[in-house]
């Protein structure tokens, strides 16, 4: 299958009709409207939507991904990825790996990295046959509504603060 590799910008007119879509199959609590405020945040952070269209101008693949410096060095994080349902198993995910790693090569990153629900054995079969490895355990903690609004972290109470000289 000939498949050709675009970037989707927010301004993008299949931003919504193609990357959207794509990403909501993966995420189905995410409206268009929510889609599109979090596509125009996360780009403002560095998120690239890289397409991969069919033949017919089909959007048949989406990675999110963008990169990051960290302390374990430059890296390529893949925030998403994900192929039409009906075209799934025919190499479309492939190509966006192989396309992600000619990006992060010239970026000069160290690695690809990304996350996987613990639950999804088929994209691990896929990861593990894109000679990835599980390198880590990714720890998550859901905040309660309480902790959630844009503001100040709540003060420390003087009892709470750490003694000096000793980590939290």
């Amino acid at each position: 299958m000939e498949l050709t590799i675009v970037d989707v910008a927010p301004e993008h007119p299949g931003l919504d009709a193609d990357v959207g879509a794509l990403i909501r199959t993966l995420r189905p609590g995410l409206t268009a409207e929510g889609f599109a405020r979090f596509a125009a945040e996360a780009h403002g952070q560095g998120l690239v939507f890289t397409a991969a269209y069919d033949e017919q101008g089909r959007c048949v693949g989406v990675a999110a991904h963008r990169v990051l410096t960290t302390s374990r060095g430059r890296l390529l994080f893949v925030d998403d990825l994900v192929t039409a349902p009906g075209m799934r198993s025919a190499g479309i995910g492939a190509r966006l790996v192989e396309e992600l790693e000619a990006r992060a090569r010239g970026a000069g990153c160290v690695r690809i990295e990304l996350d996987s629900g613990v639950t999804n054995h088929g994209a691990h079969r896929f990861y593990h046959a894109q000679r990835m490895s599980i390198a880590a355990l990714h720890f998550a903690r859901e905040l309660t509504a309480e902790y959630n609004e844009p503001s100040a972290p709540p003060p420390i109470r003087p009892q709470e603060r750490p003694r000096e000289g000793h980590d939290t």
